[in-house]
């Protein structure tokens, strides 16, 4: 019985590393989503909340990959459900790329989602969160820009086998100003994002998480939050940078008690705002904090109780795709460089750089987005000519021996393990 475990152990690790990531630089427990791959092509053509060529129409049912022949901002007034199967290109977007602003855009199975940014705004509903990534599986989201929550910027229950990389997480706003809350997943792996000017959760990690390579700026209540519950929550949290901004006290990781089991390496603090990046090595202690105990209300210090979590020595969690994990002080210029939708900053995501850039001279916690001036205007652009419509524009087909008039190429599995149109997708963009 041990030897034949160990075959199938073997066997499924074998099939495992056998399939196709999602992209090339698909990294942790999501880097295994399929997405629309194989699946019909949707050219969004247009900025308008639905109808044909909308984006809302375009994820509106699966197994599609999704381009982008329009850029700039598409004003949604209502919740947006992306179905399942759903590959998001915003890579194609021309001009300034796309934003979709305004409400909530909730997710389903299986999508992979990239260079796209979600904005909400304070007409939104009270409780309502930027993103929504709620009761679902194997899906990546990919240089993505969140900003403007009410409640979090990001909701994530339920679901397991989940990336975010080279995300930017910003600017909660009222009545919460939170990052994200993160609860009852298994298998979340969270590395090179930058979490800027957010009040607290950072995330709140209520989960089996990998948290590797982050850089958390000006938090006002904490940083990086434990799960704090009833329930055993496993966080893995290394070469994280946290660094201090106007609004910041020194909670840089609060919440947590012995339900929440903790390795931790290599991770650094800089507290002492004075625009030079020096932090130091966090350590066992500053997972510790004390609390008044029930009924206590002395001011002196008695009567306050130690909380803290369960410190392991080795990390609880291992994905299928391992995380390339760099040293905190690299990993801080990599994100800064990256994060977000970064082939063409907007003013949202280079307000994040240059606040983290101030080293605890600059930033801000809002209350809406009228605050830091509103939805900047983001320009469009011409889209390349794709004359069979399969995504690929003809001088890319031409150049690689397709043809520009043959609308089932672009769909055909090549020796990559990617479609024609994902080595497509896949040569706009850098490989992290």
């Amino acid at each position: 019985m041990k030897i034949f475990a160990a075959f199938c152990f073997l066997f499924s690790s074998a099939v495992a590393l056998a399939q196709t990531i999602s992209f090339p630089g698909a990294q942790g427990f999501g880097a295994l989503a399929s997405g629309g791959r194989g699946g019909e092509v949707y050219h969004v053509t247009n900025l308008n909340d639905d109808g044909q060529g909308s984006f809302r129409d375009a994820v509106s049912k699966p197994g599609r990959t999704v381009v982008f022949d329009v850029g700039g901002v598409i004003k949604i007034s209502s919740r947006l459900q992306v179905a399942s199967d759903i590959t998001i290109a915003g890579q194609t977007a021309p001009g300034d790329g796309i934003t979709v602003y305004g409400e909530r855009v909730a997710f389903s199975d299986n999508n992979i989602v990239r260079y796209i940014r979600f904005h909400g705004s304070i007409d939104m509903p009270r409780g309502g969160c930027t993103l929504i990534i709620d009761n679902l599986k194997n899906s990546i989201f990919d240089h993505v820009s969140v900003a403007w929550g009410r409640w979090d910027n990001l909701h994530i229950k339920g679901t397991s086998d989940v990336t975010l990389q080279h995300c930017i997480i910003a600017e909660g706003i009222d009545p919460q100003m939170f990052g994200a809350l993160i609860e009852r997943p298994d298998n979340i792996t969270i590395h090179h994002c930058l979490w800027s000017n957010n009040q607290s959760r950072n995330p709140k990690g209520k989960a089996k998480l990998q948290y590797f390579n982050n850089v958390v700026y000006n938090w006002r209540v904490s940083g990086f939050v434990g799960g704090h519950s009833a329930a055993d929550h496993f966080q893995d949290l290394i070469n994280n940078y946290f660094i201090a901004g106007p609004n910041s006290n020194n909670n840089f990781v609060a919440g947590f008690t012995a339900t929440d089991h903790v390795y931790h390496s290599g991770n650094y603090a800089d507290l002492d705002k004075d625009g030079v990046l020096n932090g130091r090595l966090v350590t066992d202690k500053d997972f510790v904090k004390t609390t008044p105990a029930p009924g206590s209300r002395s001011p002196s210090g008695e009567g306050m109780v130690a909380a803290s979590p369960t410190l392991v020595p080795k990390p609880s969690n291992t994905s299928p795709v391992p995380v390339k994990i760099e040293d905190a002080a690299a990993a801080y210029e990599k994100v800064l460089a990256k994060a977000g939708a970064s082939l063409k900053r907007d003013a949202v995501d280079a307000r994040q750089i240059a606040h983290v850039r101030s080293l605890g001279k600059e930033g801000a916690i809002i209350r809406r987005e009228s605050d830091v001036g509103g939805q900047p205007e983001m320009k469009g652009g011409p889209a390349p000519k794709d004359s069979d419509g399969d995504g690929i524009p003809d001088a890319w087909e031409i150049a690689h021996s397709l043809n520009p008039n043959d609308p089932s190429d672009g769909q055909k599995i090549t020796a990559s393990g990617y479609t024609n149109l994902e080595n497509y997708l896949n040569s706009l963009v850098p490989v992290d």
